[in-house]
């Protein structure tokens, strides 16, 4: 078989907290004080268990010093698993009483990431449409430092996309990817919505899309990119199991899919695990390995050079004997 870590590739989609290591969460929470939150194992947790355990996890990174080892330990295990590209979401929200201000968080990921990685700016669905507004200027301000992308996370479940839209309509005129999470347990037309509505060129997950072919179609017809990580989903009971999510079927229809890791501190799987998944327990061809990682180049906001090297690479690794 080809190495997968030698197969150049992105990584669209990766939460701060969720980027740290286990020892550095361990090493941090005994620095302040605090508990270690248990491991996301097994299947059928709910979205309460993984949001708590975020949120414990979120509560060790309390300075800008923080900060930048999680941003720097990131690149480096991305790095390893041959990520030439990283496009770190941060919500500012949670570390902005610790660290003085929404600016200082977003800086201090900035210096870190020192045109590394593309930093994408994220709100939440579960905030007021106002705050994701006052986030989409924010990161509008910040595009000519290293923001590439604006985007909303958290369970979308209940809530109005067209509420989002004026937040989403800040960020594209500053040029900024736009990338909300989708279709985790809404159906397949909120990542309609989430097209259609919001501008998205990505979207986080949207695996509800692929039981509605209109969906898809539109998906595929757009060139809209679902950033897919197959180990959150057993967890939050979003697929049965690793063998249920549905990267083939996706590709089939034509819709880009580029393989993310979402918070490998939780669900215990980096990059290049992500990619041994598709290949082992979905059963991708080597060809359709290499189409993840370019649809992952892609999709992505790095620079133009980048993706022409990155991609380059692609093609020399598919043109490689297997080993």
């Amino acid at each position: 078989m080809r190495d997968l870590r030698t197969l150049p590739k992105a990584n669209l989609h990766l939460h701060l907290a969720g980027a740290m290591r286990p020892q550095t969460l361990a090493e941090l929470a005994a620095r302040y004080g605090l508990p270690v939150p248990p491991a996301l194992t097994g299947a059928g947790h709910g979205w309460a268990a993984f949001q708590s355990r975020y949120d414990a996890a979120r509560s060790v990174i309390r300075t800008t010093q923080d900060i930048a080892r999680v941003v720097s330990e990131a690149l480096t295990d991305d790095a390893e698993d041959g990520c030439g590209w990283l496009e770190l979401q941060v919500d500012p929200t949670g570390y902005a009483p610790l660290v003085g201000g929404l600016e200082p968080v977003l800086e201090a990921v900035l210096a870190a990431a020192s045109g590394r990685a593309g930093i994408i700016v994220a709100s939440s669905w579960a905030r007021p449409p106002e705050h994701a507004q006052r986030l989409a200027r924010l990161a509008a301000r910040y595009a000519p430092y290293g923001v590439v992308g604006f985007g909303l996370s958290n369970d979308e479940r209940g809530v109005p996309v067209a509420d989002f839209a004026p937040a989403f309509r800040i960020a594209a005129e500053a040029g900024l990817v736009a990338t909300p999470h989708a279709g985790f347990y809404e159906p397949a037309w909120h990542v309609r919505d989430c097209v259609t509505l919001l501008g998205a060129r990505r979207i986080g997950h949207g695996l509800t899309a692929t039981v509605d072919t209109a969906t898809l179609a539109l998906l595929a017809e757009r060139s809209v990119t679902l950033e897919v990580c197959p180990t959150s989903y057993p967890p939050l009971g979003v697929a049965a199991d690793l063998a249920a999510v549905p990267v083939r079927a996706l590709l089939a229809a034509g819709v880009p899919v580029a393989l993310g890791t979402d918070d490998p501190l939780l669900f215990g799987a980096g990059l290049i695990e992500q990619y041994e998944i598709a290949r082992d327990r979905l059963g991708c061809a080597d060809e359709e390995l290499a189409a993840l990682a370019a649809h992952s180049i892609t999709g992505s906001a790095a620079p133009a050079q980048v993706k022409a090297r990155l991609l380059a690479g692609v093609r020399d690794w598919l043109a490689t004997e297997e080993q």
